[in-house]
């Protein structure tokens, strides 16, 4: 396995620490296996950051806000190399996770099993 940049490492960890509302709301749901599954925030790979991983089953969970409506060809460059790395992406806007949680959870959950999580 390849060592991560010092710079990533530092980038990931202040990502950590200053994560949107949305972030914060799934998070709080992610974590601690409370869907079963083991989840990371911030998780490096190759090149790229994921908001939230699941290494075990390779699901990215990306979270965009308005910004994103504008980075939509760097965002499909960004998924078709994750899955060309095996990855699947799911993304939600973060309106979805603020207004409509267990929705997204449910998609979620939803690709967790079909991983076989």
């Amino acid at each position: 396995m390849q060592r991560l940049p010092q710079h990533t490492k530092n980038f990931s960890r202040q990502l950590r620490s200053e994560m949107t509302d949305a972030e914060q709301n799934l998070w709080q749901r992610l974590r601690m296996r409370q869907l079963g599954v083991k989840f990371r925030r911030q998780h490096p790979v190759g090149k790229y950051i994921l908001d939230f991983a699941c290494v075990n089953v390779k699901l990215a969970i990306e979270l965009d806000g308005g910004q994103h409506g504008e980075m939509q060809i760097q965002d499909n460059f960004r998924t078709v190399w994750l899955e060309a790395q095996g990855w699947e992406v799911v993304r939600f806007w973060n309106n979805e996770v603020l207004q409509n949680i267990e929705g997204v959870l449910e998609k979620i959950s939803g690709s967790v099993a079909r991983l076989g999580g």
